[in-house]
């Protein structure tokens, strides 16, 4: 695999990560009883990024081994083809 596919497929799995991630342990203002004026109760109270980052960063590169598992390598190859001669379309 070239290093840009290998970038694309990172950067596509860390954005997918980083939306499924982002609601974690999140409370809105209106749960803490402390709303800021001018802000909606359903915002964050404490959005903590730093924190959501990393944990997108370290779900996306487990899903990003298992990926590149199944295409970098010869076997994982083997595996994909059989998927999809069972799956894909019949032409």
């Amino acid at each position: 695999m070239s290093w840009t596919l290998i970038a694309a497929i990172y950067f596509i799995l860390w954005w997918v990560a980083l939306l499924a991630v982002l609601p974690f342990g999140v409370r809105t203002q209106g749960e803490a009883g402390d709303v800021v004026p001018g802000t909606p109760q359903s915002a964050p109270a404490a959005p903590r990024l730093k924190r959501i980052v990393a944990l997108a960063t370290g779900v996306s590169a487990i899903a990003f081994a298992f990926v590149y598992a199944a295409l970098g390598t010869v076997a994982g190859q083997r595996i994909v083809a059989r998927l999809f001669e069972r799956i894909g379309p019949a032409f």
